[in-house]
């Protein structure tokens, strides 16, 4: 039953990580709603490495392009150029999670028990970043493409980025959101976000994985008390999870650069709002805790 378990979580991760509805805000709820209990932020951190390698599959060519390109920048000392620029948006896009991330483990150690990881919490960040995506979607100008994206686009898809250490937000949709904002083409945001999302996922996932590799792959219920229940967690479901992640991630990306070339992001902001309606509805009449 865990392996089921490991590979349907890491479908749930792969589908939601890339689109804007929250990976770890699904990873949370899912299971929950199930009855298997809370998988906890570390398996939800570990599991994302699979993702990261989808998109480093993906995306290996303009990642080559990226090196390649700094590094003859760096040979002629020539840095004006289209690479360049876009290495330096990802390098300081990525300061704003990181130390958002360094913040909450020192001043938020049982994070995993914290009420921002709540299906409250969950439901009410669903609810606003889907009312913040409309908005976007209706004012976006949507006219610079990703052949003009800017270290200034870096810095504000980074500050959006940081958001999605509360569940519930989404990487994908805040800088989805942040994108449009800054009158980025879909297609162009959305690129830039997965790209974006590489540094900041990665180091999350190893670090959690190493916490994970000290505990002996378990969540310590006693963090949250009696009252939540958490699922046990073992190395062999972190590596099936991880792959099914890796495989769901992938298809989740090339449908979804495809899907914003004809179509806008409503669908997904109605989703949001269906999913954290449908959240608070649950909780009020006490389908689940």
């Amino acid at each position: 039953m865990e392996f089921v378990q490991a590979i349907f979580l890491g479908l749930v991760q792969g589908v939601t990580e890339f689109l804007p509805i929250s990976s770890t805000a699904h990873l949370k709820v899912v299971p929950v709603v199930l009855g298997w209990g809370d998988p906890g932020v570390a398996f939800t951190a570990v599991v994302q490495l699979g993702s990261i390698g989808a998109v480093l599959w993906y995306f290996a060519a303009d990642l080559w392009a990226i090196a390649r390109g700094c590094g003859q920048a760096f040979l002629k000392g020539t840095y004006n150029v289209p690479e360049v620029r876009l290495a330096l948006a990802i390098a300081l896009g990525t300061i704003p999670i990181v130390i958002g991330g360094l913040g909450i483990k020192l001043l938020v150690p049982d994070f995993d028990c914290s009420p921002l990881r709540s299906l409250t919490a969950i439901a009410i960040a669903s609810i606003v970043m889907a009312l913040l995506l409309a908005v976007a979607e209706r004012v976006g100008g949507r006219s610079r493409g990703y052949d003009r994206l800017t270290i200034r686009d870096g810095i504000g898809l980074g500050l959006a980025q940081a958001l999605a250490l509360v569940p519930g937000v989404s990487r994908s949709g805040a800088t989805l959101t942040a994108g449009l904002s800054l009158s980025l083409e879909r297609v162009a945001a959305t690129r830039f976000s997965f790209l974006l999302g590489i540094p900041a996922i990665t180091i999350a996932g190893i670090v959690e994985f190493l916490g994970l590799v000290r505990r002996g792959f378990s969540v310590d219920s006693t963090l949250c008390g009696a009252a939540v229940k958490t699922l046990p967690v073992t190395g062999g479901m972190i590596a099936v999870g991880t792959l099914s992640s890796a495989i769901f991630s992938y298809l989740a990306i090339a449908w979804l650069l495809k899907f914003f070339q004809t179509h806008s992001s409503w669908v997904f902001v109605w989703y949001r709002l269906i999913f954290g309606t449908f959240l608070l509805l649950g909780i009020g009449l006490g389908w689940f805790a």
